[in-house]
């Protein structure tokens, strides 16, 4: 018993509990957009399960791959691959078996839904982090499209079909990647540049990614808006949506016109904040 505790102990920091679970809460909020949990456990656990599996051991495997570029950041040189206190080879088994349980899972419940959940562990680990993360800023383009197939798969898994709704929310959280990671790229622009990872604030210069941050807080706001707009959400729960993307407006607005690394750090919690607030707005306005 201990042995295991131990090695759920070391296995954690690879798991990345916060982002892991925000994700997983976007396919729940996704799938109760449109169906009642109470009568939908038994398929609302499956796409738990299949979503935590897949997404955890994407991570692990992303970890795996970039144990060299860690260890030579600041911020990431003490996980556990990076500094050596777990085995490459444990971690790549690992990481392929929660894979593989979790996109074979959601094929059990959908194969449309499986699909999308197998496209976004391809686009996280294959496009973006071996192929593209350390040779174009642009590669977040594709970290984008992976963190939105969560929501995805779980609007489809509930309509049995891809919908505009459906589209909608993943292009919001594609168009919230860029709030949420440029903001944090710009507070860990040394670390990027010691280890050779490409960003836009060493490619276009911090100015322009400002703005695009600015341009993608609004796109993300209007696609978060009419997805809600789209699956019905009352009253109450859609004008505190607008309050929310009013707010992430008007932070990214003033961060681009007067720039400051606390400010930047501010932005990137609050882009947090307001993601988790949306997927909660959508969890309990859809039902």
């Amino acid at each position: 018993m201990n042995r295991i505790t131990h090695h759920i102990k070391e296995y954690a920091p690879l798991l990345k509990g916060l982002q892991t679970s925000l994700l997983v809460f976007t396919g729940l909020a996704g799938y109760m957009s449109a169906r009642c949990p109470v009568l939908n456990l038994p398929t609302l656990a499956g796409l738990f399960f299949s979503l935590a599996a897949s997404i955890s051991g994407s991570t692990i495997l992303n970890m795996w791959w970039d144990r060299d570029i860690d260890a030579l950041m600041q911020r990431t040189c003490n996980r556990p691959l990076a500094s050596g206190k777990i085995p490459p080879r444990q971690a790549l088994v690992v990481g392929l078996l929660l894979s593989f349980l979790g996109v074979a899972g959601a094929f059990l419940l959908n194969p449309l839904t499986g699909l999308i959940i197998f496209s976004g562990l391809f686009f996280d680990v294959v496009i973006y982090t071996i192929l593209l993360k350390r040779r174009s800023c642009w590669s977040i383009l594709w970290g984008g499209i992976s963190g939105g197939m969560p929501i995805l798969a779980g609007r489809v898994l509930a309509v049995g079909a891809l919908d505009l709704v459906g589209v909608l929310l993943s292009l919001g959280i594609l168009f919230w990647i860029p709030t949420h990671i440029l903001s944090f790229s710009i507070r860990n622009a040394s670390d990027y540049q010691r280890a050779g990872v490409p960003t836009f604030v060493s490619a276009y210069g911090i100015h322009a990614t400002r703005l695009t941050i600015a341009i993608a807080s609004i796109l993300a706001s209007i696609a978060m808006v009419g997805a809600a707009i789209g699956i019905g959400i009352s009253w109450g729960y859609l004008r505190l949506l607008g309050v929310l993307s009013i707010g992430l407006l008007i932070y990214s607005v003033a961060e681009s016109v007067k720039p400051t690394e606390r400010g930047a750090f501010g932005l990137y919690k609050f882009a947090s904040l307001y993601m988790l607030s949306s997927m909660f707005v959508m969890f309990f306005g859809g039902v």
